[in-house]
C-alpha cells in the first residue's frame, strides 16, 4: 500500500508529511495547547504543508516501456517517499524543505519485476531507495547527495502475502512488503502470531523489520525480528538468493545475518520464513512506583535475571510517568505485563512486584489478571505510548524541537550514561535554544547483562532553524553514547542519521569486510547509498 493510499474498507488517508494518519493529528487548537507546555514556542502553529507547494521536478529518467506499469512520477506518490517520519523529516517538511524529492516511484508485484527494476536502475546511474512503511526515523528511506542520475523509490507493499503457513513448524513464508495489521491478520485465523509489535507496527513492514534488524514492543526475551528469522529471500544487482530454511544451523557465517540490518544497501529482501507463536491467552499487568529512580534500576535488573520473562517490563523515569498520565507525584513508575498461550500468569506477575517491592517498590496498583481488571497506570502508558508521535507533530507544527533517541548498554555503565544525557543533552539544547529543555528517559528492553534506555528531548526551537538546533543537539547525543560505549542504535537501524557514530562503532577489518560485500553485490552503487557506507 502506498504511504498516500487509503487504507482498504476505510476512509483513513496516511499523512505524507507526519506520523500516521492525517485525521488523526492533533488541530489547531490542540498543538497551541501543547506549545503551551514549553516556553518560546510560536504564538500559533505552522500550516499543514501541502504538496502543491513542493518544488517537484520533472523525473530525470524515465522507465522502458517494459517496467511503465510498475512505476508513476506522480508528484503527491513522490512527495510521500520522500522522507520516513523523523523529527527533523516532520520539521522540514513543515518548512517546505523535504530535500531530494524521487524522481519516481515504483511498485513491483514480484521478484521479477525487482530484478527487472534492479538491472534498468544499474545501466542508468538511477539510485535506488527501497521503501516499506516509510517509517524509519534515522533518513534511512531517503536520497542525499548528487552522484545519481536519478532516484527510485521501490515502494515492496504490493508484495504483502502471507504465501505459506506451515503448522507443522509453527512458521509462515510471508512477502516483505506486508504490514503489520495484515501480516497479522492473516495469520490469526490460525491461532498464530509473529509477535512482533513495534510502535510502528501499524505503519510498517516485515521487510523493514528485517532491513533495519527492528525490535519489537516486548521488553526481554525473544525481541529483536532477528530472532524470528528462518530463511530470508534477497536479490541483488548480482543476482538472488534464498537461504535455507532450518531451525538452527552451525555451517559458516549465516548468510541470514549478512542482510539483517543492511537496510537496503547490499539487496532487497522480497520474502521471508519467519518462525511463529501462538497468540496469547492469558495476560496479567500490573505498575509499581518509586521514589528513588536508581533503586527502580536495581530492581528491574533483578527481574530481568529472574527468569521470570515479563512481556513488558518499562521503567518510566518521573517525566516520562507525568507525560503519560501513569503518575504525578514525581515517582518512578515501572510498568509490568505478562501473557502465555499455554497458562495464567497470574504468578509470575506477583514474584516481579515481590521483588520490585523489595528493591524499594511501593504503591503497587490493582493488577490486570487476565483481562479481568483493569490498571489505570499500565492503560495511561499504552495509550501515551501510541498517541505520542502524534503529539509530537504537533510541537513541531510550534516551532518545538521534540525527538526520542535510544541506546543499549551494561549495567554497570548505565546510572552514569543515563545521568551524563541528561546533563551534556540539556546544557546542548539550553546552549542551542535559550530555553531550558526536558530530557526524559525510558527503559523499553531489560537483559540480564543490560539495558536499553529510551530518552525523550523537548524543548522551544529556533524559528526556521529547529532542524539545525536537532542536529546540533543529535551530535551531543551521539558523542555521549560513544563516551560510555553504548550502541548508537537499539532497534532504530543506523541510516544516515547514525552514520557518523556507526563508523566508531563498527571494527575496522568488519568495514573492509561491509565494503567488500557493496562492492560485490551492489557493483554499480545504486543500493540505498549513504546508508551503512559510501
Amino acid at each position: 500500500m502506498p504511504a498516500t493510499a487509503t487504507d482498504p474498507g476505510t476512509s483513513r488517508t496516511r499523512s505524507w508529511w507526519g506520523w500516521g494518519y492525517a485525521h488523526a493529528h492533533p488541530d489547531d487548537a490542540e498543538c497551541a495547547a501543547l506549545g503551551a507546555l514549553l516556553p518560546g514556542t510560536l504564538d500559533r502553529p505552522l500550516p499543514i504543508p501541502r504538496i502543491a507547494d513542493l518544488p517537484i521536478a520533472a523525473p530525470a529518467a524515465t522507465p522502458p516501456p517494459s517496467l511503465a506499469h510498475l512505476v508513476t512520477a506522480d508528484p503527491p506518490a513522490r512527495a510521500a517517499h520522500a522522507m520516513g517520519k523523523a523529527y527533523r523529516d516532520v520539521i522540514r517538511a513543515l518548512r517546505g524543505r523535504p530535500g531530494r524529492i524521487p524522481d519516481l516511484v515504483a511498485h513491483p508485484a514480484g521478484d521479477q519485476d525487482v530484478t527487472d527494476l534492479l538491472d534498468w536502475a544499474g545501466e542508468h546511474q538511477v539510485a535506488v531507495i527501497p521503501f516499506g512503511g516509510g517509517s524509519s526515523v534515522v533518513g534511512g528511506v531517503e536520497y542525499r547527495g548528487d552522484t545519481h542520475r536519478a532516484v527510485l523509490s521501490l515502494d515492496l507493499t504490493s508484495m504483502n502475502r502471507v504465501l505459506e503457513i506451515d503448522t507443522a513448524s509453527r512458521s509462515a513464508r510471508i512477502q516483505a512488503g506486508a504490514l503489520g495489521p495484515v501480516l497479522e491478520a492473516r495469520l490469526r485465523p490460525h491461532g498464530l502470531t509473529l509477535r512482533h509489535f513495534p510502535q510502528s507496527f501499524e505503519f510498517s513492514t516485515l521487510g523493514g523489520w528485517l532491513a533495519t534488524r527492528a525490535g519489537g514492543h516486548y521488553a526481554t526475551g525473544p525481541t529483536h525480528i532477528d530472532d524470528f528469522v528462518q530463511s530470508l529471500n534477497v536479490i541483488t544487482p548480482a543476482g538472488a538468493g534464498t537461504s535455507w530454511r532450518l531451525p538452527a544451523s552451525g555451517a559458516g557465517p549465516s548468510p541470514d545475518r549478512l542482510f539483517l540490518g543492511s537496510e537496503g544497501a547490499l539487496g532487497v529482501i522480497t520474502e521471508a520464513w519467519m518462525r511463529l507463536q501462538e497468540r496469547p491467552r492469558h495476560k496479567a499487568s500490573a505498575s509499581v512506583a518509586f521514589s528513588d529512580f536508581h533503586r527502580a534500576l536495581d530492581a528491574v535488573r533483578a527481574i530481568a535475571r529472574s527468569g521470570l520473562a515479563p512481556a513488558n517490563c518499562r521503567l518510566l523515569d518521573p517525566g516520562e510517568a507525568l507525560f503519560a498520565g501513569a503518575c504525578d507525584d514525581g515517582s518512578t513508575v515501572l510498568v509490568l505485563g505478562f501473557e502465555s498461550a499455554t497458562g495464567p500468569v497470574g504468578d509470575r506477575l506477583t514474584s516481579a512486584v515481590d521483588l520490585a517491592r523489595a528493591h524499594g517498590g511501593h504503591g503497587r496498583t490493582r493488577a490486570a489478571a487476565d483481562d479481568t481488571t483493569a490498571d489505570s497506570a499500565v492503560s495511561a502508558w499504552r495509550s501515551a505510548f501510541l498517541r505520542m508521535p502524534y503529539l509530537r507533530d504537533g510541537l513541531a507544527r510550534m516551532g518545538a524541537v521534540v525527538e526520542t533517541f535510544e541506546t543499549a548498554a551494561t549495567w554497570d555503565r548505565i546510572p552514569a550514561l543515563i545521568a551524563d544525557v541528561r546533563t551534556d543533552v540539556g546544557a546542548a539544547a539550553l546552549k542551542a535554544t535559550g530555553y531550558p529543555a526536558t530530557v526524559n528517559c525510558r527503559l523499553t528492553h531489560v537483559y540480564p547483562d543490560g539495558a536499553a534506555p529510551y530518552f525523550t528531548v523537548a524543548v522551544a526551537g529556533r524559528p526556521g532553524e529547529e532542524a539545525e538546533v536537532w542536529d546540533d543537539i543529535k551530535a551531543v547525543a551521539n558523542e555521549v553514547l560513544h563516551r560510555h560505549r553504548a550502541t548508537i542504535t537499539h532497534h532504530h537501524a543506523v541510516g544516515r542519521d547514525h552514520r557518523p557514530a556507526y563508523d566508531l562503532q563498527r571494527p575496522e577489518p568488519f568495514a573492509l569486510a561491509l565494503h567488500a560485500a557493496k562492492d560485490a553485490l551492489d557493483p554499480h552503487r545504486i543500493l540505498n547509498p549513504g546508508v551503512l557506507l559510501d
